[in-house]
């Protein structure tokens, strides 16, 4: 069995992370795999949108310790594939055409966190266990999140979070900017499908313009950014596509 899945269907692709049995810990083989899984959904022409879940009930506790102290034995070299195969995993989510989302229920913890930052957008649970918890274990982040969080949340914020190791609920992760949206248990697994299906039915290249606007814009300046979607927005309505789509909101009166 692949500790990475991958399905496709209704413009929706589907990515597993498929350690169940260890809180779908990250391994060096994880996270290779979970890279080339984004890649290849993400330059699919039949999938407008990517839906991100962990088996067994969890995101990701975040990097499987065992692996660690194996890799740790052999030197710090050893390490490095770990860290860089999952961040090129985190990374890929930026640079892929479609947009990536994160369902987080259960635990995520350190890594699992840690994407959940990257994702375009993140739907929790309520009750999920959601935390940067390296400090708790005297070690420092190696996914992203000393770099991320601090850009979704502020400094003082972010430094509150990472060195205080505290954990949030879904609801409590929302109410900080780090998911999209809370449902309550029993709404869960509806409410991230409707919201996926809802993505999927949308225009692609509505979809991947959106996307690339706003991490092309978050890279440089607001005066930059207005005048790249500027740019943008006239090239898109100019197409073929984008006509279509004027005379579409033309008639709907919205």
């Amino acid at each position: 069995m692949s500790v990475v899945e991958t399905t496709v269907a209704g413009g929706v692709g589907r990515i597993l992370l498929n350690r169940p049995d260890r809180m779908n810990a990250i391994t060096v083989e994880l996270g290779r795999a979970f890279e080339a899984a984004l890649r290849d959904l993400g330059a699919r022409p039949d999938v407008n949108v990517i839906l991100v879940r962990g088996a067994g009930g969890n995101f990701s506790a975040g990097g499987d310790f065992h692996e660690v102290e194996r890799l740790r034995a052999d030197g710090p070299a050893a390490l490095v594939p770990l860290f860089e195969n999952f961040g090129r995993a985190c990374a890929a989510v930026a640079e892929i055409e479609a947009p990536v989302v994160a369902a987080v229920e259960g635990v995520a913890m350190a890594g699992g966190f840690e994407f959940m930052l990257a994702a375009d957008i993140a739907l929790v649970r309520d009750d999920a266990r959601i935390a940067d918890n390296h400090v708790n274990y005297g070690q420092i982040p190696g996914g992203g999140s000393s770099q991320r969080l601090p850009r979704l949340v502020g400094r003082q914020r972010a430094l509150g979070l990472l060195l205080g190791g505290e954990r949030l609920s879904g609801q409590e992760a929302a109410a900080y900017g780090l998911a999209h949206r809370s449902f309550p248990p029993q709404e869960f697994d509806d409410g991230v499908e409707a919201f996926v299906t809802r993505l999927a039915g949308r225009r692609r290249d509505a979809l991947t313009g959106i996307k690339r606007l706003v991490h092309d814009g978050l890279a440089t300046s607001l005066e930059s950014g207005l005048a790249l979607e500027l740019q943008r927005v006239v090239a898109h309505i100019s197409g073929a596509a984008g006509g279509a789509g004027v005379e579409s909101f033309g008639s709907k009166g919205a």
